[in-house]
């Protein structure tokens, strides 16, 4: 876990979930996805069965989702798995969401950077994501971050309205 003190009364950290995080985790997501009008009729991770168990689902291997606390309150997250129908080397950058409060402080960019890492020492040689046209600050990371456009989804997400698709070579 990694703690910083970003404004004078701030405490922000950063740990890998727990179980005891699937609620608050997903009540970020789904306000996050509210906020931008990602709705679950889209495709949009709002629709994803295993929102709740998040704990659960990054426990397998070669996967982590870590959640970003703010002054002891989960206010965002973001992980890293196997892309579901990829290649071996390939994984995907997922479930990237900040409460606005967090939003412009570069912890989008350390959480990437921090799954990112982790990939490469599961083996990855890839990262995947998928996003939408809206999200324009994510956007933006992910092209600062070295990831480029590709011309269609890859794997079997399950994601149809992520009309933007891009990938990094770790």
């Amino acid at each position: 876990m990694t703690t910083a003190v970003l404004e004078e009364q701030a405490t922000v950290s950063v740990r890998r979930i727990t179980c005891d995080d699937n609620a608050a985790i997903a009540k970020v997501i789904r306000a996050v996805s509210a906020e931008f009008g990602l709705t679950a009729d889209k495709g949009y991770t709002v629709a994803d069965p295993n929102l709740d168990i998040l704990c659960e689902i990054y426990n397998q291997p070669r996967s982590a989702y870590w959640v970003v606390e703010l002054n002891g309150e989960i206010a965002g997250g973001g992980g890293v798995a196997p892309l579901v129908g990829g290649d071996d080397d390939l994984c995907e950058l997922q479930k990237m969401y900040f409460m606005s409060s967090l939003r412009g402080k570069g912890l989008a960019k350390r959480l990437a950077q921090q799954a990112m890492a982790f990939a490469k020492e599961q083996g990855f040689a890839r990262c995947y994501l998928e996003t939408t046209a809206s999200l324009t600050q994510a956007i933006a990371l992910y092209e600062h971050l070295g990831f480029e456009h590709i011309d269609g989804a890859l794997g079997s997400t399950g994601h149809v309205d992520c009309e933007v698709t891009m990938l990094k070579t770790l």
